[in-house]
Formats: C-alpha cells, sequence, structure tokens
C-alpha cells in the first residue's frame, strides 16, 4: 500500500537539496552524502529514511551537471559526458539554456528507470544474472569505442591517450596475487590500490583549466558566461523535440549499465553518448554543444538511479557504491535484501517505488526553476571564482577517503598532465575514459580465461556475446569513417 505524509515530502526535499549540492561539489558525491547522513535513519522508520536516502541519490547524481555545464568540471564521474556539449553551450552564452535541458533529461532519464524499476525488475534480474564475464568484458570494450568516436580527426593520438588511462588504471596491486605493479618503491604505500577516481578526474578537469587560464591571463575580471544577453537563445520544451527517440535510448541504455553491478554511471553515460553519436544526422556537432549528446547524458545518468536499484532489490548485489551505503540503511532495519525481499516485505517496495518517484519530481522543481539563481555562478569574476574552486577541490581531494593527503598530490599531479596534454595536443576525454574502464577491463579479461582453462575462443561462445560483438564492429567501422571524413574537412 502506497503512503506518503508531510514528513515524507519534507525529509525528502531535504535529501533531494543536500544531494544536489553535494553532486555540485566537485569531490563530494552522492555516496558521500548518503554515508554522512546514514547515521539519521536511527532516528526514523525505514519508510521515511528511504525518503531521505533516495532523495539525496537522486540529488546527488543530478546535482554533477550544474558544474559540468558552468565551469567544465564533472561535479560526479557520471558528468563526465555532460561537459563535452553543455560547456560548450555555457561559453557561448546558453548556460541556462544548457542547465534546463539537462534537468528535464534527467527527469526523463529517472522516471524511465523508475518505470524499468517497477515494471521489469523480475525478468530484468534474471537476465543480468545470466552474464557472465565474458559478457561483461564485451560491453566494456563496446563502451571504450568511444574513443575512436572522440578523437575528431585524430584517431591515433585518441587511442595513444586512452591507452595511456588504461596503464595508469593498472597501478597498484593485481588483485590476482596481491603483488603491486607499475609503482616506485618509495610510493608502494600510498599507490596500494592506485590512484583515486575522483583526485584524477578533478585535477584533469579543474585543476588543468586554471593552469591554461592563468597562462593565459584570464583571470582578470572575466565573465564566463553571458547568460544576460537578451540575443542568447533561451530554453524552451521544443529544444527537446526530435529527441524522443534519444532519450528512450540513453535512458536504456542508463538503465541496462545501472542493472549490471560494478559497471557503474561513467560507463553508463560513455556508451548512451557513443551511440548518440553513432545515430546521430549530425554527428561532426557533437562536442560543440549539441543538445542531442547534452540530453544523451543526462538521461543515460540519471537512468542509473533505478537500474542500480533492481541487483540491489532482487539479488542483493548492490549496482554501485551508492547503493551500497544502502544496504547498510536496510542492515540497520533488520530488513534482508535478495531474491525474497519484494515478496516478504511489499509495504517497503511501494515505498521505494514511490519514494524515487517524488524525489525525481522534487529533483526537477528544486533545480528547473531557481536555475536563473543556479547559473549567476558563471557571472562571478573568474580572479575570484577560480581559487573557490581550487579550494572545494582540494577539501574534496581530500575528503574522498577519509583524509588521505596522498589524493591532493594526486589532484595536482593531474591537473599538470592534463594541462600538459593540452600543449602536446592529447585529448584527454579518451585518456580519461580509458582510466575509468581499465580496471574492469582487466578484472573480467582475467575472470573470463579463468573460466575457459585460458581459451580465448570463449569470448566467441556465447550469442549475447556475439551480439555485443557485432555491434563493437559497427561502432568501430563508423568511427574510423568519421575520422576520416573529419580528417578531410580539417
Amino acid at each position: 500500500m502506497f503512503e506518503i505524509g508531510i514528513l515524507h515530502i519534507a525529509v525528502a526535499l531535504m535529501g533531494v537539496v543536500v544531494g544536489i549540492v553535494f553532486g555540485a561539489i566537485p569531490g563530494m558525491t552522492a555516496t558521500m552524502a548518503l554515508a554522512i547522513f546514514l547515521p539519521l535513519t536511527y532516528a526514523y522508520d525505514l519508510h521515511v529514511s528511504l525518503y531521505l536516502l533516495l532523495g539525496l541519490y537522486v540529488g546527488g547524481i543530478s546535482g554533477g551537471l550544474i558544474p559540468a555545464i558552468l565551469i567544465n568540471i564533472p561535479g560526479t564521474p557520471s558528468s563526465i559526458t555532460t561537459t563535452f556539449d553543455g560547456y560548450p553551450m555555457a561559453r557561448r552564452g546558453e548556460g541556462e539554456r544548457a542547465l534546463r535541458i539537462g534537468i528535464t533529461s534527467s527527469l526523463f532519464g529517472g522516471l524511465f528507470s523508475l518505470a524499468v524499476l517497477w515494471f521489469f525488475t523480475p525478468p530484468l534480474a534474471r537476465m543480468a544474472i545470466k552474464f557472465s564475464a565474458v559478457e561483461k568484458f564485451l560491453i566494456i570494450v563496446f563502451a571504450m569505442t568511444v574513443i575512436a568516436a572522440l578523437s575528431k580527426g585524430n584517431m591515433s593520438r585518441g587511442i595513444f591517450a586512452g591507452f595511456l588511462g588504461v596503464m595508469t588504471a593498472l597501478v597498484g596491486t593485481f588483485n590476482d596475487n596481491n603483488m603491486i605493479r607499475l609503482v616506485p618503491e618509495f610510493l608502494r604505500v600510498e599507490l596500494i590500490y592506485g590512484f583515486s577516481l575522483l583526485p584524477v578526474l578533478i585535477g584533469l578537469f579543474a585543476i588543468s583549466q586554471v593552469f591554461e587560464e592563468a597562462e593565459a591571463c584570464m583571470l582578470t575580471n572575466r565573465v564566463s558566461g553571458g547568460l544576460l544577453d537578451k540575443k542568447v537563445k533561451k530554453f524552451s520544451f521544443k529544444d527537446l523535440k526530435g529527441n524522443f527517440i534519444n532519450i528512450v535510448r540513453s535512458s536504456a541504455i542508463g538503465t541496462f549499465m545501472g542493472i549490471l553491478p560494478g559497471v557503474g554511471g561513467s560507463a553508463a553515460s560513455i556508451l548512451a553518448y557513443a551511440q548518440t553519436k553513432n545515430f546521430s544526422k549530425k554527428p561532426e556537432e557533437l562536442g560543440k554543444g549539441a543538445v542531442e549528446g547534452l540530453v544523451s547524458s543526462e538521461s543515460a545518468n540519471n537512468g542509473l538511479t533505478g537500474g542500480a536499484l533492481v541487483p540491489l532489490l532482487s539479488l542483493g548485489i548492490p549496482g554501485d557504491s551508492t547503493t551500497a551505503i544502502l544496504i547498510g540503511a536496510f542492515m540497520l532495519q533488520g530488513i534482508q535484501v535478495g531474491p525474497l525481499f519484494i515478496t516478504q516485505n511489499p509495504d517497503i517496495w511501494n515505498t521505494i517505488l514511490l519514494a524515487l518517484l517524488v524525489c525525481n519530481f522534487l529533483m526537477f522543481f528544486a533545480m528547473f526553476f531557481p536555475i536563473k539563481l543556479i547559473s549567476k555562478i558563471i557571472m562571478v569574476p573568474n580572479c575570484r571564482l577560480y581559487p573557490i574552486i581550487i579550494l572545494m577541490c582540494v577539501v574534496g581531494a581530500y575528503a574522498i577517503n577519509s583524509g588521505v593527503m596522498f589524493d591532493v598530490w594526486t589532484l595536482l599531479l593531474f591537473g599538470i598532465v592534463g594541462y600538459l596534454f593540452g600543449k602536446i595536443r592529447l585529448p584527454i576525454p579518451p585518456y580519461l575514459i580509458g582510466f575509468i574502464l581499465g580496471r574492469d577491463l582487466e578484472k573480467y579479461f582475467i575472470d573470463a580465461l579463468k573460466g575457459s582453462n585460458g581459451y580465448l575462443s570463449v569470448f566467441f561462445s556465447r550469442p549475447i556475446g556475439n551480439v555485443v560483438w557485432v555491434l563493437i564492429a559497427l561502432s568501430i567501422i563508423y568511427a574510423i569513417y568519421d575520422n576520416r571524413k573529419t580528417a578531410k574537412t580539417a
């Protein structure tokens, strides 16, 4: 039975607003927000607690689009592809329009994933559990084909940067024998688990940009946008016209990737963006402020929310680090998630569905209507904005692993790496994609070989895997064609 009261709405709104703030601050994540507020669930019963925690979850995932669009810093890892088209729109004075498009797409993605969670949890869970390491490896390979698509006429540099990213991801302990690899002797303690994702991400996108603008003497009272320009094109729901298939496809990709445990939102948004580029009538415009690229990224991003709950509620397996926190909330209340969860706890199941619905609409209203206030951040002179950004980045990097100073040095190191990449014209997105997916690529490859006694034929022996191979081939062929076309017109 569905039940909702003033208290439920109030805690959901609080969760959404706090989540948006955490998502908008680089280094602060939805996972961190849930972890911080988890003790508050002691004060409420599980039904009220779920409104708070799901509000933090939805708000934290959605809030990442704000810095991604306005200052080219993804607030969350899954907002990486939002920067590709959102920030160019803001640079040409359409930051408010880009934010509204992103927020609306986020709502559609969240509602789509909720519908999937509601209607298709049992069959999707049965399908996901059949996925072996072979299918997971091939899906990661498929996601990595976006590296070629993003190289824009210089595929060799993009692929090289992607492989550098994979090599960087392999730094640290090798899981099979616990041996430390690719680590100098004096950093064995600090790099035992490799580089943390968020300091790397923030360094590449935020610190490197500060270096570049400082070098260009652009920190002297420059206004970043032009949102007050009356000639700038304003948001209209007509902006989404012609993007219905894109929204459904990207939301479906985000939801499906969320169902696969451990794949994560970064891979979901990257894969959705790649497919949008493949199906686009004007693929050359993506990365230059195209609406369809922004729609794709944000609908896939929020499609993850409902999808990640499918394995959590049906199998007891968290789809990502954020839903792992939710397991803790259930355990605190004495609830066991797993195959029997829905049949044994129908009231809690209904609460989850209604809470997700309410939180998605609260997210929309909390971000869409006060957007003029939010968007004013880019009207702040950069000489005042960038010191604050650096401070936030350093605090976020230091706090992400509960006070590890090496993460701050990682932040600065990869800020320098990103700055040098710009000098030698190596694209940063392929490097970051390789870094994000490198560990999973290795893990699933080794797991697949173990299950087949070392025979590579296992990668061609499963029907679903063969379908993914076809998609990989089509994506690569298109990327090569697009690369040659771009090189000729350059």
